[in-house]
């Protein structure tokens, strides 16, 4: 059996964790929204047509925060067509994912649904084909008390409080061409930084956060950032960053080694978003938003097959990875990674919550189910609100193909307001357990309470509607007086210490 130890001390903090970095995403696209939270019809829907079974899962992940209506959706979408009575609506096609959007939910409704899911929102308005004033009526008529013409015509639409929508994402993914209404840097800094002043000059409130490049890999990446920041700094808070993971070619241990890649991205933009506070002689900070973030890979040929078998469907089964257990344990790592960066990433959302590369899957008029990937998050969600410790880990490393020095071993350790620890921990290593050792001196007389592991001996191991708890966590016996713990090979675990 291999050795790792693991040195945590309470006084080493690296910063309170933002309840936010426990986020998700619900985008209008593929089956997320339609036959995912919203299924009028269904046995266990609501009177307004959402599915209990999927707020049953929703609220058990305790989300702070999800990211709404896109992604590439919103860069064509009129915020105006999503209020007001369902039967007045449009139907537009959305050019983003080839589809027609309905518009049956819109805006008052998704705020419902997320107070039923005990949620807050963070909305993303179009900075694409639209512009600063497009959003400052959206702020307006979401936020705004009354007495004025967007905010009453909230108020006429049925919702005579204010929706108080706190975090704004000021457009998205603009550098892509993809993206309807792409932007150079300049001219997009330039329209982020007006749309942000006028949208807080209307709710001063509020938080916003500027779009990063949308990965690591954009030709652009780090010219972008400081280009932008240099026009909008004084006017926004955060800077986005998205990236996605694949093990395309079926390299397992090249695969859980990519968290590395994503501590890299979050160290560079963090960097960049300083110099230009240097440059600027600021004394403010913009901090990061991972705002998307998942393993996607699994359905991508799938998806070609139906845009040209169904152009300008509604509610096409588009994106839906099915999740293995390989998968989860990255999620896991990229948890662990997030929490070690606390101190710079302030928002995360897993992209996206429902059907689309999702942690929740559902079948129209049948079940709903949590795939492999939704157990990480609920359990970092549950367990990880407090303080983020600084870990020395000491462990075998090895190299794959494409990093170095990987450890076989990797670990965040959160202190809880209630002064008990956690520790959450992932053994990359396929094949052999792991004996940690645990050195924590500092907490006087803490005992081991609890050791959950999430391990299955096959790393394609899948959950499905028929057989949903295939991965799911188990509990093993917690020795009290232990000084060290077991991690089965290839696992994700938590521990708890009182």
């Amino acid at each position: 059996m291999k050795k790792a130890k693991l040195i945590l001390d309470k006084d080493y903090v690296i910063s309170d964790i933002d309840r936010r970095v426990y986020g998700s995403f619900v985008e209008h696209l593929g089956r997320c929204v339609y036959t995912g939270i919203y299924e009028p019809g269904h046995p266990v829907s609501d009177g307004q047509g959402f599915r209990g079974d999927v707020l049953d899962l929703v609220r058990k992940l305790d989300l702070s925060v999800i990211r709404y209506p896109g992604g590439n959706y919103v860069s064509g979408f009129n915020w105006e067509d999503s209020v007001g009575p369902k039967e007045d609506r449009p139907k537009r096609l959305d050019l983003a994912w080839k589809t027609t959007e309905t518009n049956e939910v819109g805006l008052h409704e998704f705020a419902d649904w997320a107070g039923k899911a005990g949620t807050d929102i963070m909305y993303t308005v179009n900075l694409g084909t639209r512009g600063p004033a497009d959003a400052q009526h959206l702020v307006e008529y979401a936020n705004h008390k009354g007495g004025s013409a967007w905010s009453d015509l909230r108020r006429k639409n049925g919702a005579e409080e204010p929706f108080d929508i706190k975090l704004w994402c000021l457009g998205n993914e603009m550098d892509g061409p993809w993206q309807m209404g792409q932007k150079t840097a300049y001219e997009y800094g330039r329209i982020a930084n007006e749309a942000s002043k006028m949208m807080k000059w209307t709710d001063g409130r509020i938080e916003t956060v500027a779009c990063g490049s949308s990965n690591f890999l954009m030709p652009t990446f780090g010219e972008w950032e400081y280009t932008v920041l240099n026009e909008c700094y004084d006017n926004v808070d955060y800077i986005s960053l998205h990236r996605y993971y694949g093990n395309t070619e079926g390299d397992t241990a090249d695969f859980l080694a990519s968290s590395m890649d994503l501590d890299e991205f979050i160290r560079t933009v963090a960097s960049i978003c300083d110099a230009v506070k240097g440059r600027k002689h600021s004394k403010k900070r913009v901090d990061l938003s991972l705002d998307e973030w998942n393993v996607w890979y699994h359905s991508n040929s799938q998806d070609q097959d139906l845009y040209e078998r169904k152009p300008w469907g509604t509610a096409l089964p588009l994106l839906e990875d099915v999740y293995n257990f390989e998968d989860a344990l990255l999620v896991g790592l990229i948890l662990i990674t997030i929490l070690k960066n606390a101190d710079r990433v302030k928002i995360a959302c897993m992209a996206q919550l429902v059907n689309v590369i999702a942690p929740i899957m559902t079948r129209p008029g049948g079940g709903a189910w949590a795939q492999t990937i939704y157990w990480p998050l609920m359990q970092a969600s549950t367990f990880g609100r407090g303080k983020s410790l600084l870990p020395q880990i000491s462990c075998e490393k090895s190299d794959t193909k494409n990093y170095s020095g990987v450890p076989m071993v990797d670990a965040a350790a959160v202190l809880r307001e209630d002064g008990s620890l956690v520790v959450f921990a992932v053994n990359r290593d396929l094949k052999e357990a792991a004996e940690l050792s645990l050195d924590l001196r500092s907490f006087g007389g803490f005992t081991k309470a609890s050791h959950s592991v999430l391990h299955h001996y096959d790393v394609k191991a899948a959950n499905t509607e028929a057989e949903p708890d295939n991965v799911v966590p188990k509990e093993l016996p917690a020795d009290p007086k232990a000084e060290s713990v077991i991690l089965p090979a290839a696992s994700w675990n938590v521990l708890v210490f009182s």
